[in-house]
């Protein structure tokens, strides 16, 4: 017998709930991903997606394991921290990216649209 057959019900259910409902969510990031036009409205689904979705599914897993008892739940709370902090920051350092690209290029066009008047 594992510690998992000696899991309340409770428990079980809360677990089981938090887990789809972190997969779901991930899932319409990455379709949102896929769906929507620009590279901007594109970005931001995933991002979202995905950190709401380990939230949840790391909530999951320290609800299992201190419930369980086989370990303290203190590296679910390592982990949410990290994605949270790094995810915002990437998409901040792509967009601006995106957008230094986009302005250098419609630089580059105004500045082939003046010679060829001139």
């Amino acid at each position: 017998m594992n510690a998992a057959a000696n899991l309340p019900d409770w428990v079980a259910l809360l677990t089981a709930l938090l887990v789809l409902a972190g997969s779901a969510l991930t899932l319409i990031g990455a379709v949102g991903l896929l769906r929507l036009r620009s590279f901007y409205e594109r970005v931001h689904a995933p991002t979202l997606g995905s950190t709401l979705g380990m939230v949840c599914i790391a909530l999951a897993s320290a609800i299992f394991f201190s419930a369980t008892q086989t370990r303290l739940a203190v590296h679910e709370l390592l982990i949410v921290i990290f994605v949270t902090i790094t995810t915002p920051v990437t998409l901040m350092l792509l967009v601006r990216a995106a957008l230094f690209r986009d302005n250098a290029k419609k630089d580059i066009q105004e500045l082939e649209a003046g010679s060829k008047e001139d």
